[in-house]
């Protein structure tokens, strides 16, 4: 996972990246609030651990707005506010866990995976547009009676394709997020697995199609009314 660390202590900072690391995902560390929203509009990451107090900007603040814009990457507030009050103003924002300071690496750990379950649980059973549907436990893309497999890297591509639901992505979230953060991947490897993707959909007979939106990134599109022969 792309992981976004908004926290000022940078000797936590610190630990709790290089131990995320261990585990395989790719981290970033922002140490002012002023500044997160710079991070957050990049749209890469998969999850944000937001601290409440910060230099510039606090956390609940932060939190308020990326909400209020429509932003649903999971957030886990982390802070020394370990009040009843605290933990339920921090809920009532829009976090999706509160742990509080001093806390184990293990039940961080513990509560991401928990909180990636319940995710992948709910995006599992609704990935689907138009007249595809996509089990991205089994890389299988199907259409009516029709079914195609697909390489892991189509899945992945795909299941970002329909979780935006008909929404453009962005051709840097894509290539991001399907090949990671600072990826010496070309941009034109993107194009190419699109390329792929069309001539699954071609195979299938679907009427979803995958549309360029020229200098911004691609999109699902699809037609209702007319019907490959």
């Amino acid at each position: 996972m792309n992981i976004l660390i908004i926290e000022d202590d940078k000797d936590l900072c610190h630990a709790v990246s290089w131990q995320l690391q261990q585990e395989g995902h790719r981290v970033d560390c922002c140490h002012d609030g002023s500044e997160a929203a710079l991070y957050i509009r990049q749209g890469i990451y998969d999850l944000i651990l937001l601290d409440c107090m910060l230099p510039g900007e606090d956390g609940l603040h932060i939190l308020r707005g990326i909400r209020a814009g429509g932003n649903l990457t999971p957030v886990i507030i982390l802070s020394a506010l370990g009040e009843v009050n605290d933990r339920v103003a921090g809920l009532n924002a829009g976090a999706d866990d509160y742990l509080v300071k001093p806390f184990a690496y293990p039940e961080l750990s513990a509560r991401i995976a928990s909180l990636f379950r319940r995710k992948n649980a709910f995006e599992n059973s609704a990935l689907s547009f138009g007249d595809l549907s996509l089990d991205s436990a089994e890389n299988v893309l199907t259409c009516g009676a029709k079914k195609c497999a697909l390489s892991q890297t189509e899945n992945d591509l795909m299941c970002l394709l329909l979780q935006a639901g008909g929404r453009t992505t962005d051709r840097t979230v894509l290539l991001h997020k399907v090949w990671g953060l600072g990826t010496s991947v070309e941009s034109s490897n993107l194009d190419n697995y699109i390329y792929f993707l069309r001539k699954r959909l071609k195979t299938l007979n679907s009427r979803v199609t995958i549309v360029n939106r020229r200098g911004h990134g691609y999109h699902l599109a699809y037609d209702a009314e007319n019907h490959r022969q």
